[in-house]
């Protein structure tokens, strides 16, 4: 069983940037695919970005160009940069690992989720 805690969240101004953390116990998670998912609220938790064990990536349309995901295997940690921030980021933001080995965007295929970290930003 793996635990994943996110850090990072907070209040942030439009423009502004802010980087989340994804610390996991429990197990390594080298092999993993890691994924960041959010979720506003009454809307549907949507993807953000994933990375695969070797650095590969995959983002949403919406953060393209603005996001950057990376990971650290020996600290069994992946960060998510978050540059020019816009209001509808707003929302509880999820780390989550899937043992698939597969770059996905759909949670269903990711095994283990954290507790979520709130990202706030204000216009």
């Amino acid at each position: 069983q793996a635990q994943l805690v996110e850090s990072g969240g907070g209040l942030v101004q439009a423009g502004g940037s802010l980087r989340l953390s994804c610390a996991a116990s429990g197990r390594t998670l080298r092999r993993y695919v890691m994924g960041w998912f959010r979720q506003a609220p009454v809307k549907e938790r949507e993807f953000v970005a994933a990375i695969s064990w070797s650095g590969g990536t995959l983002y949403a349309d919406s953060v393209k160009g603005r996001f950057t995901m990376s990971r650290d295997n020996a600290k069994n940690t992946v960060y998510l940069q978050m540059n020019s921030l816009k209001p509808e980021a707003t929302a509880v933001y999820y780390c989550a690992a899937s043992s698939r080995g597969n770059l996905s965007s759909t949670g269903l295929m990711y095994d283990y989720w954290g507790q979520g970290t709130q990202v706030t930003v204000s216009s």
